[in-house]
């Protein structure tokens, strides 16, 4: 158990100024990939009959789990709360577009793709910092 709550809520004993820099990135990456959640939301009605289906589960099921990955999951990573746990479905989105969706497309298509792929997994590996509400939690129960 004490392994699990020190994966969700690592100890902090970064420099302020590495904190400083962890909040800003959470703040305008979180923001970016919850601005293309919300431009998702907006058109819902719309996409719900062309979005597409890479693990046949189904369009809507898709455009669900990709509208929590986006919208929901930025709010946490924005704010630090359940931060990793967050990350692993932008992740896990992200890989999909990639991988599957932007497949056959040539690199400028699926650039952005990557980009935050890669953003997510640094950020998934240095953590939220000590600016955020899991490590307020962390002070609370450790």
């Amino acid at each position: 158990m004490s392994l699990i709550k020190e994966l969700i809520f690592p100890e902090y004993n970064q420099q302020k100024a590495l904190s400083v820099l962890l909040l800003l990135a959470r703040i305008v990456f979180g923001a970016m990939f919850l601005s293309h959640g919300v431009a998702k939301w907006m058109a819902l009605e719309n996409l719900s009959y062309s979005f597409p289906d890479p693990l046949g589960v189904g369009t809507t099921l898709s455009i669900t789990l990709v509208l929590f990955a986006e919208v929901v999951c930025s709010v946490g990573v924005i704010f630090g709360a359940l931060y990793r746990l967050c990350l692993i479905p932008m992740i896990i989105t992200m890989c999909i577009a990639f991988f599957v969706i932007h497949s056959g497309d040539a690199f400028a298509a699926k650039e952005l793709a990557l980009l935050y792929l890669v953003l997510f997994v640094l950020m998934f590996f240095a953590g939220p910092g000590r600016y955020s509400i899991d490590a307020m939690i962390r002070r609370m129960i450790i």
